[in-house]
């Protein structure tokens, strides 16, 4: 069975090149020309702590993919799902599913293109950034969960867990993939409060300076999420119901839990700051208008959320610099 991952950047590349090396038969689909010509010239490379390898491998762009796939892994950035679903969609066979390797709630939108029966979700946390073509650099091991929709641990389900073992052992299956995918919003929108700054993760959130904001700006998230009827699950030292109850020791050992598992990885900032101070370019913070708008339609108001998003896309469009200063405006405003 040949397996194709859309998208071979920081989550596809490193997962695909893992399942070659391990005997599976993956095609790789990247929009970026530079990146599918190395692919195909000299190979996939995995460089950092974790792994040094380089496979043979095969890749190409969206318009030259011919045939159809039982197995569609979509791992691009969440603000490209819905255009990467519509272009994957002639691909995927009658009785295939796309599964969802990123960032976000991109099941909403995959499940409306392709059917809900045919999307499958999943939950990753692992360390990664795209360096050059064909050239990954995997920072370090998280957790990966995988979940069906409707719950059920399905036989298509089971066989992905064993695929994926190849990558990390330590795959999961779950019946509560929304819960996982609620929990890394919460996170991630500390990430993106950290990537107002060039403070390296770590390092934000053991600034004891900001903590109160970086602890509101998650338990926003988890408010919203709890007016949902949505148990979100904790992770890598996040731990959700501590922060929903303002236990207040308990939330400050597990930010520093989370400091200590971010030192760990050899990526030191998130895929956000990268997007905004290295690569120039949007980040996924588009990934954060679904709540927002489901946050108005229930009267439930999030103003840091709100506060923090008009920042990052004032950053994305030139008209603000990353500082320190940005949290303590945002402290004045929402604290």
């Amino acid at each position: 069975m040949t397996i194709l991952i859309w998208g071979a950047g920081a989550i596809g590349g490193t997962l695909g090149a893992y399942l070659i090396r391990s005997g599976h038969d993956i095609q790789f689909v990247d929009v970026v020309a530079d990146h599918v010509e190395a692919i195909n010239a000299t190979g996939l490379r995995i460089k950092g702590p974790i792994d040094e390898f380089a496979v043979a491998a095969s890749a190409s762009l969206p318009a030259d993919v011919h045939g159809q796939y039982e197995t569609i892994l979509l791992c691009t950035k969440s603000q490209h799902t819905r255009e990467a679903t519509q272009a994957l969609a002639p691909h995927l066979a009658a009785d295939g599913f796309v599964m969802s390797v990123q960032n976000g709630l991109n099941e909403l939108i995959i499940e409306d293109i392709v059917g809900r029966e045919r999307t499958v979700g999943s939950f990753i946390n692992f360390s990664a950034d795209y360096h050059a073509p064909g050239e990954i650099l995997f920072g370090g091991r998280g957790a990966v969960v995988i979940g069906e929709l409707d719950g059920v641990i399905s036989e298509r389900l089971k066989r992905m867990a064993a695929i994926f073992s190849h990558f990390d052992e330590n795959t999961l299956m779950t019946d509560n993939i929304q819960g996982y995918l609620w929990g890394k919003e919460a996170y991630g929108a500390m990430l993106f409060v950290s990537a107002l700054t060039h403070q390296s993760i770590a390092e934000a959130l053991a600034d004891s300076r900001y903590r109160p904001l970086y602890i509101q700006a998650a338990q926003e998230v988890l408010q919203l999420a709890d007016r949902l009827n949505i148990k979100a699950i904790g992770f890598n030292g996040f731990e959700p119901k501590v922060f929903q109850a303002g236990e207040a020791d308990a939330i400050q050992e597990s930010l520093d839990t989370l400091v200590e598992f971010n030192k760990l990885s050899a990526k030191t900032h998130s895929g956000i700051w990268r997007d905004l101070a290295v690569r120039k370019r949007k980040t996924e913070v588009i990934m954060y208008e679904p709540l927002l708008a489901q946050a108005a339609d229930i009267g439930f108001d999030m103003p840091l959320t709100r506060g923090w998003v008009e920042m990052i896309r004032e950053i994305e469009d030139g008209k603000r610099e990353q500082a320190l200063t940005n949290l303590d405006e945002l402290k004045a405003a929402y604290l």
